[in-house]
Order: C-alpha cells, then structure tokens, then sequence
C-alpha cells in the first residue's frame, strides 16, 4: 500500500473514531429541560416577538441552536407532557388528553386538595427514571400533570429524587395557591387564598427552589426538569413585573368570566413572560458561579400553542405569526413551539436548524447526552447530530403524528411538507382527512386533498399503522388501526 493511501486510510479511521468517541464525555453532563405553559410559537424575542420582551431567552438563543419545525407531542398539557417525558408519539402514549381525577379531591385542613390529572401507569419508563439509573440526581420543579400523590403517576415513583410545585393542573390556574406540593405532600402557603394577589407568588416560589436544588447537586450528575406554570392563565403577575409594562399599550379590562379579572390584561400576560425569562438570567448566571455552564445543556420549550382565550390578546401580541389556530387545535398554531438548546462548545453558536421534531425526540436525545441507552419502544430520533453541528448525521422523521382524544377528537400528520388533518372525530370516525402543503401553505388555508388522493393514501396509511388503541378507554375516540 502506497504511503498516500495509507495516510487516507488513516484519515477515514480517525473519522470514524471522533464520530464513535464525539458523545462520550470526560465528566456527566448536568441536564436542565425547561417547558413553558402555553407559550406561543412567536412570544419570544428570538422567534420574532416585538412587544415583549426575553433578553435572557433570546441570549440563549444567541449561544446556542433555535429549532423553526419542532412540534409539541399534543396540543394540550397533559398528553405533551407524557409524550415529552416517555418519548412515545401521541399514537402510542399512554395519557392522550387531559383527564382530572375529581374522585380522589379531598379536603385538608378546610383546603381542597386537587386528585391530580390520570396517572401515568407505572410500567411507563420515563426520562427521569432513565437517568436516574445512570447516576443523575433528579428534580422536579414546575407542572407536573402525570398522576396525583400516592397514584403511580406521582413524580417520585416516575423517577424523581425531588418534586415541588403544583402536582394538579387545576390547582396551578391560580399563581397565589393555598397550596403546592413539596415532595408527595401538600405544603400551605400561609397569606394566599387562590385571590387575583396573595403573600406568596408560587412561580417564584418554584423557581427558587429549582435554583436551590441546582446549587446543592452542582457536583453533578443532575437532570432539573422545570415545567414552569407560566404563562397558562389565569393573568397574575408580581405587580412589579406588570408595571415594568405599564401605559406601554392601550388597554381593556378583562372581566373574569372564566378565570380571575385583571385591569391590564396585556401588560400582565407580557409580564408572566418576561418572569420566565428572568428567571433563566438567574439560572445562567447560576451555572456560570458553580463553574459548570460549560457541562450543562439547557434546552427550553413550551408544552402547546398559547390559550385562544380572549383575555390573551393573542393578535395583539401576534402570539403564532401566520400559523393557524392556538392551544386544544391540531393546526400549526397549537402544535408548533419554540425549541432551543445552549452546551457551551458542543452546540454551535448562534446556529438555527430547520429539522422537523417534536417533543418525543428529546428522551433520545438526552439519554445520548448522558450516555445511555433508550428504550426500544420509543418513538423519537436523538438531535443530538443535530444540535453538535453534524447534521450530515442527523437522523430524520419519516413521520410525525398526533392523536388528541380532547376536543371533539382530532387527528395529525406530517409526511415531509405535507400536513393531514382529521377533526371532530370522536363523533365521525370517518371524518375525511384535509391536506396542507406547509412549504406553501403554512397557514393552513388550502385544502388540497382532493387534488392528491395519492397523498392522501400515504398518510391514511401511516395513521392505520401507528395509531393503536388506548389502554386508558376515556381516551378513545374514533376507528383505531391497530390493536396492543
């Protein structure tokens, strides 16, 4: 063999290698996985907002890699939070629309203590139980929406070495609670009586301790996982942060038919943003002090599309830009989130990625970052190529899909540019499929099925394959293709 030829085959070889060796880290990597509530594709600086405003965020954005395609796993909290947390699409998850539990309500101590929404089964394997197994100490800070204390969805029987926060999705529509949940127990919060105000605003509250447990497990391995309350209504807001937006806008009185009334609706709603924000400035400057913001990956997104409610001026804010419709909707507008991660020397700079993901992407990709090995079972692609700067790596959906027994009924898919949607399902199982081309279409406004009944065939194809009936029978609406 020629000298020339050996150094090329010695080239190959040292290729090779750096790609075997390129996610094995000197030292665990900590894990931080931030999810906002109800936060629009478009709320943030970096994803083009204009009124509101996310320094700390968009910084974020700056540092490291903003997605434009990626998905929430469904369109309301519950359903996105299972997906997000077993990494199964919405045809295969366990929990597939929000479902209160009211049967185990009780009352403590003249409070009622929420039952929690239907809890994740206990044979579901989970994101923190898969790094906890790894050595990671394991946090939970936020909305947890999986199961109520002592049911098998309770964080600590999920994985979770801590919890705090609220445990009920209904308890967290007030951000002046009686209570939260430290651990698998409610914790009352003296001076709050689910009011407009009280003593204790609990996303500071929750924050906080987020803060605290990064602080005390700095040595690392940990996964903070911080599901923040905001900004799902009801619109409350330290009055501090709210008059940060003062006499900034024009504004109409909210009169609080369904949630709580408040006088500034829009400075409120862009205050319960930029809280959020604030609190990832607190969180970066944190990793910088403990010395570990080089092995930290953060990555920040939200859980759904904004509320279509009308004390969130949504147009005003211009909350989805030109995608259609909000939260509870299949449509682009519920689905479509911001997705951002920051590794300081691992995720390039300032990078912006058009890949097409979703929220059952990010178990795989952080069992990659942790050097461990995903179950078989799931659904999602590791971005992890992706987010390094090696997207000739990258793998790729050949679909996306949604199965959202909430609203009628709704079904979703995403074949390459083509978008299928089926609605009011539940009383229609035979409701025809509209089609969308998104590179031409983003709105959503042409439907073009019956110009592509090949299309069509495709995605039909795809929703028999991979939508298997629920174990949990509330969750089941329409004709199913396959069976467990």
């Amino acid at each position: 063999m020629s000298n020339f030829r050996r150094l090329i085959t010695f080239c190959f070889m040292m290729v090779a290698l750096n790609s075997a060796l390129s996610f094995t880290w000197a030292t665990p990597p900590n894990i931080i996985l931030v999810m906002a509530d109800d936060l629009g594709w478009k709320e943030l600086g970096c994803y083009g907002q204009t009124k509101i405003r996310t320094p700390n965020i968009d910084q974020m954005a700056a540092e490291g890699m903003r997605f434009n395609q990626f998905y929430a796993g469904a369109p309301v909290c519950a359903p996105a939070r299972c997906n997000l947390m077993t990494g199964k699409h919405a045809g295969h998850a366990y929990i597939r629309s929000n479902h209160e539990m009211k049967e185990l309500q009780r009352e403590v101590n003249g409070v009622t203590i929420y039952g929690g929404q239907y809890p994740l089964a206990e044979e579901e394997t989970t994101i923190a139980e898969l790094l906890k197994s790894k050595g990671y100490t394991t946090g939970c800070f936020g909305k947890w929406g999986l199961g109520g204390a002592a049911t098998a969805g309770d964080p600590l029987k999920q994985g979770f070495d801590r919890f705090y926060g609220y445990n009920c999705q209904r308890n967290a529509h007030n951000l002046y609670p009686n209570y939260l949940h430290r651990d698998n127990k409610p914790e009352f919060l003296e001076g709050n009586t689910r009011g407009l105000t009280g003593d204790k605003f609990a996303p500071q509250l929750i924050a906080d301790e987020m803060l605290k447990f990064v602080e005390e497990n700095h040595g690392g391995p940990f996964f903070a996982y911080y599901p923040t309350v905001l900004p799902h209504l009801a619109l409350q807001a330290p009055q501090e942060d709210i008059d940060a937006y003062i006499g900034a806008w024009d504004e109409t009185p909210y009169n609080g038919k369904r949630y709580l009334p408040h006088p500034t609706p829009r400075a409120c709603y862009a205050a319960m943003i930029s809280f959020v924000d604030k609190q990832m400035g607190r969180l970066f400057k944190l990793l910088k002090e403990k010395g570990i913001d080089d092995n930290t990956i953060v990555i920040f997104t939200s859980d759904n599309g904004p509320t279509a409610l009308n004390q969130v001026d949504t147009e005003f804010f211009d909350s989805v830009g030109q995608l259609r419709d909000f939260k509870g909707s299949v449509y682009e507008g519920g689905l479509r989130v911001p997705f951002i991660a920051r590794w300081p020397a691992k995720i390039p700079p300032g990078a912006k990625s058009d890949l097409i993901g979703a929220h059952y992407d990010i178990l795989p990709t952080l069992m990659e970052v942790a050097g461990a090995e995903s179950p078989s079972n799931t659904d999602g692609i590791s971005v992890l190529s992706e987010l390094t700067g090696n997207s000739a790596a990258q793998k790729k959906h050949d679909f996306l899909l949604w199965d959202f027994a909430g609203y009628g009924g709704q079904i979703a898919v995403r074949v390459g540019n083509w978008k299928g949607v089926k609605r009011k399902v539940g009383k229609n199982p035979e409701a025809r499929i509209e089609l969308y081309n998104l590179d031409s279409d983003l709105s959503e406004q042409n439907n073009v099925a019956k110009q592509h009944p090949e299309v069509i065939a495709r995605l039909e194809s795809v929703i028999q394959r991979e939508r298997v009936v629920p174990v949990v029978e509330d969750f089941r609406f329409g004709t199913y293709g396959t069976e467990r």
